[in-house]
């Protein structure tokens, strides 16, 4: 059994809950949550493609893709920014000092959820919702 759409349906909830802790602002875990559901996605249409990948490197999962799928230029830059919110997002040892809130931004919560949308829009285009 192919659960490419459970694994497509998770990251939209995901992607949902960013939204939700972009609002109240708890940016460094819209930035983080954003990540997750990119992730998500890239894994759904992996697995739509009939195969699996593992890790949580946005750009590794892409370059795995791209050897059966024409990846656009904006979505492997949108993969490596949100890449970057994978880890420090969460721990405070990512920082000489502070927690991760100290760090992150509306700006930041903002550039993440469009690199998502465009990463799921992206990935949308080639999941047959028939299946």
């Amino acid at each position: 059994m192919n659960r490419w759409n459970d694994w497509y349906e998770q990251g939209l909830r995901d992607f949902e809950k960013a939204k939700l802790d972009l609002e109240y602002n708890y940016y460094e875990w819209a930035c983080f949550s954003f990540q997750q559901a990119s992730e998500k996605v890239l894994k759904a249409l992996a697995l739509h493609n009939g195969f699996t990948v593992w890790g949580h490197s946005l750009n590794e999962i892409i370059k795995v893709l791209s050897k059966n799928i024409s990846i656009t230029d904006e979505v492997m830059e949108k993969a490596k920014l949100l890449d970057i919110y994978y880890i420090p997002t969460r721990y405070p040892n990512g920082f000489a000092s502070g927690k991760p809130a100290d760090y992150f931004t509306k700006k930041q919560a903002l550039e993440a959820l469009y690199a998502a949308d465009t990463i799921i829009r992206f990935c949308e285009g080639f999941l047959n919702k028939s299946e």
